[in-house]
């Protein structure tokens, strides 16, 4: 057996919070006090309902103290907070971690590795979700002259392996023809160090999941190249708990369950208020929060696991076996046997199908005002007219791409004039395919949109 070393071991000690040494589900403070240690991601703000919003909300520990009250037992949240789901994963197989959230990538990887410890998980509601595969993006650098994914041949791309954006990179140059194995030189970083890679150079392009794309673009350190959601395949977050943890205690499940549905329906009811708490909590401009969370914003949030879904996750499978991160697995048992919805579905009561069959809302575009007010618009031409009418009251403008529908700023879109008609796009390639197809039409800066508009 390979020995760790100790300069590794310490590491790996670094990495672990010191507050995990009590244990998930660990009595402290007595016989009568249960912890319920909850791991979240509070920058991977699709997974908010699960971590960031309903932390802030306290709905969680509002459901535990009428338990508690109920069953004379007194109930500790115990919050943890990670950049990734790799690390969630670990604390969870350790039984260091209850409850969790993350990407559907790293969901299978939990799964996985849950299996392999004998430590089992289960996926038992999701947070946020793209019918398409909106959620990740690959951006470049501004002023690059890379413009498509064939560019990349060559090119040192970042991204996390094992996350759903390294899916939607070796997803799309497949598609394009390319090897992701020898045509382009794949660099593992954390999304932070990826972002300061495409910065200084040392990277050519970065794919990423939320909110890194839209930030990095809202804040003029990226220019959207691939927009994940030209693949058609669905994208989404997740919520996964040990199956010791559920087993022994399903009530509490549910009672975090039913909490996160009330975040979820705080933040459709109030999506600017929602928006703002999640900019405070986590440091991110509220504007790229509204761009994935937002009322018409890339995300959809239920907690329903729609089939669309669960099918997306049997197609994740063999792209993970061939990178070697999950083992020879058939992909239906895998999935269906991580799978677990009795939870959110008792939780939901007789209206869980009615849920189940709800659609995510058609794109549409928005305009933020300063005043907090928000107005939506189903023509480009027309948001754009508002926006050059506000007089400096517009606080941030979203559309939806043309042909994906997916959100993006409208100042950083790729915007064409068809005739009379003015359309955005995320990436450069998108609008040229469009070019392509519609003699006549051509690229205009956004200054021009709007003059056109206006």
């Amino acid at each position: 057996m390979k020995r760790t070393a100790p300069r590794a071991l310490l590491a790996l000690a670094l990495l672990v919070p010191a507050a995990a040494g009590c244990g998930g589900d660990a009595d402290a403070g007595g016989p009568d006090t249960v912890t319920v240690t909850v791991g979240y991601q509070s920058k991977t703000i699709n997974t908010v309902t699960a971590g960031t919003l309903l932390r802030s909300l306290g709905y969680f520990e509002e459901e535990l103290q009428r338990r508690g009250a109920r069953d004379g037992v007194t109930y500790e949240v115990r919050w943890q907070d990670y950049a990734t789901g790799a690390p969630i994963t670990a604390q969870m197989t350790a039984g260091k971690i209850d409850i969790g959230s993350m990407g559907d990538f790293p969901l299978l990887l939990n799964a996985a590795r849950g299996r392999q410890l004998d430590r089992p998980t289960r996926l038992v509601s999701v947070t946020g979700y793209n019918l398409r595969g909106g959620l990740n993006t690959i951006v470049t650098a501004p002023g690059s002259r890379l413009d498509s994914l064939g560019d990349l041949k060559g090119k040192k791309v970042s991204t996390s392996v094992g996350s759903a954006a390294d899916g939607t990179l070796v997803r799309a140059l497949q598609q394009e023809g390319l090897d992701p194995l020898e045509d382009i030189r794949k660099l593992n970083q954390q999304p932070a160090v990826g972002a300061s890679a495409l910065q200084s150079g040392s990277a050519d392009a970065l794919s990423q999941f939320v909110a890194w794309p839209g930030l990095l673009a809202y804040q003029g350190r990226a220019e959207a190249l691939y927009d994940g959601a030209a693949l058609d395949l669905p994208t989404f977050h997740g919520v996964t708990a040990r199956e010791d943890f559920a087993e022994k205690r399903p009530a509490v499940l549910e009672d975090f369950l039913r909490a996160q549905i009330r975040a979820t329906e705080y933040l459709r009811e109030k999506p600017v208020a929602a928006a703002e708490s999640v900019a405070e909590a986590t440091g991110l401009p509220a504007e790229v929060v509204y761009l994935y969370n937002g009322a018409h914003g890339i995300a959809t949030f239920d907690t329903t696991l729609k089939p669309e879904l669960v099918a997306a996750l049997k197609k994740d499978v063999p792209v993970l076996a061939s990178a070697g991160l999950v083992g020879d697995v058939d992909a239906e048992t895998f999935v269906d046997s991580f799978v677990d919805d009795r939870y959110v579905r008792r939780t939901h009561g007789a209206g869980y199908d009615e849920a189940l069959a709800a659609k995510a809302p058609s794109a549409r575009g928005e305009v933020w005002r300063k005043d907090g007010t928000t107005t939506p618009y189903d023509d480009p031409t027309a948001l754009l007219r508002a926006v050059a009418a506000g007089d400096g009251t517009v606080r941030a403008a979203y559309v939806p791409d043309t042909t994906t529908g997916t959100q993006w700023f409208a100042d950083k879109a790729v915007w064409v004039a068809d005739g009379a008609r003015l359309l955005p796009f995320v990436a450069p390639s998108a609008a040229a395919d469009w070019i392509a197809g519609h003699p006549g039409a051509r690229t205009v800066s956004y200054e021009q949109a709007l003059e056109r508009a206006s």
